[in-house]
């Protein structure tokens, strides 16, 4: 894609269609590095997104209890 720099006060600025960046993945924040003479934009990767995604929050305390009474009575088996 070709475009055009534009002035922007004391800078320059490029508009980027909305639809380029959506396929992109690019949100409201990015990333700008330069490499050799060219200029690299990405998305800002958010640490840590989606780790939890599926987890299970809530503990089944039945099959916990039922676990803890086998424990308990397999233990009254032994002599310390």
């Amino acid at each position: 894609m070709r475009t055009v720099l534009r002035k922007m006060g004391n800078s320059r600025g490029v508009l980027i269609p909305a639809a380029f960046l959506a396929e992109c993945g690019v949100g409201s924040e990015i990333e700008m590095r330069q490499e050799g003479r060219g200029l690299v934009i990405e998305p800002v990767k958010t640490v840590r997104v989606g780790w939890f995604d599926g987890y299970q929050a809530v503990i089944e305390i039945d099959a916990w209890e039922e676990e803890m009474t086998l424990t308990l009575v397999e233990n009254e088996d032994w002599q310390w």
